[in-house]
């Protein structure tokens, strides 16, 4: 499987959505052709796996979430979870902690007792973790989160790759002076967005240019804040990359009263694929953060587990496809 991604260019998880077939899988046509193809020019065939029925003590994966009430990714890859869970006969039931360490102790000395077919323990926001003792004692998967010391599997989304994707995505465009609005500064996302987007530039022999690039708070009032400034500067720039769909809504914003249009002044593109990135004038391009595959993922690295196929403690990364719209 990682000598088709090799060659077809994309992530082992791609790889595996792709040839499972996976269902509500957004990936593009073109993408699922790649893959189909490098497996066939290798010879690769995927070991399809017997539906397992684990025991009824056993039939649960655990949940847990830190948060789910301000963003949709928690109930997204939770959707994704129970999913893959259902295929295997299993239940998946969402735990959401109340934010301190004694009430997560709590939380893992019920699950321990439970004997639950594993946990998957995520994030709201990506970043490192320090797990806690008890995850050790269970089969864990930690997802849009991860352990400095990769001592526990985790799935995260591929946010350098992802900035890349869009930067790229401007310049085949044709544009040339590319601005960036970040997200809020000392999160993994942002700092892997900006890696992305200052990558894309260096292949493209484009100098980075600091004044262009302007720090966000992922809400929309940062978003046009920041697109006035960009506009403001002396060699204003023809696009701009939003590294959330929210601080594009405010980019707009701030293009209209400008009198600048969407894409022929100003190309924008955003990150994330909120449902109003497809309601906003004109419809914007941006890229999914693919919560939903990432649960699916974590679920069946946890059934792989409880059949016997350990692989042991590895980071995968999900794609973040690009999802073409009118704003590029």
């Amino acid at each position: 499987m990682m000598d088709v991604a090799s060659l077809a260019g994309v992530s082992q998880a791609t790889v595996s959505l792709v040839l499972n077939g996976t269902p509500g899988a957004r990936l593009s046509d073109a993408t699922k052709k790649k893959v189909r193809q490098a497996a066939e020019d290798i010879g690769y065939r995927l070991a399809r796996r017997e539906q397992r029925h684990p025991a009824a003590e056993n039939g649960v994966i655990a949940f847990i979430a830190d948060e789910v009430a301000t963003d949709p990714w928690m109930s997204l890859a939770f959707d994704g979870a129970r999913a893959k869970a259902l295929e295997f006969g299993l239940t998946t039931c969402l735990y959401v902690l109340q934010g301190d360490a004694a009430s997560e102790k709590i939380l893992l000395d019920q699950l321990a007792e439970q004997r639950v077919a594993g946990i998957i323990y995520g994030t709201i926001l990506t970043r490192r973790v320090e797990p806690s003792p008890s995850l050790f004692d269970q089969r864990t998967v930690l997802l849009n989160c991860y352990d400095g010391k990769r001592r526990l599997p985790s799935v995260v989304p591929g946010e350098l790759v992802g900035g890349r994707t869009a930067t790229e995505r401007l310049l085949n465009a044709g544009r040339k002076r590319i601005g960036m609005i970040n997200g809020q500064e000392g999160l993994d996302a942002s700092r892997d967005r900006l890696k992305g987007y200052r990558q894309a530039l260096a292949s493209h022999d484009i100098p980075f240019d600091a004044d262009l690039v302007k720090p966000g708070n992922w809400e929309p009032s940062s978003g046009y804040e920041m697109a006035r400034e960009l506009m403001a500067l002396d060699n204003p720039p023809d696009a701009i990359f939003c590294a959330n769909d929210m601080m594009a809504v405010g980019c707009y914003d701030a293009l209209r009263e400008l009198g600048k249009t969407i894409p022929g002044d100003v190309a924008v593109i955003g990150f994330d694929d909120r449902e109003i990135a497809q309601f906003t004038r004109p419809p914007l391009t941006t890229l999914v953060l693919p919560h939903y595959e990432m649960g699916e993922l974590a679920a069946e690295l946890i059934i792989d587990a409880a059949g016997g196929l350990e692989a042991g403690p590895r980071q995968i990364k999900v794609e973040c496809e690009l999802v073409e719209r009118e704003s590029v």
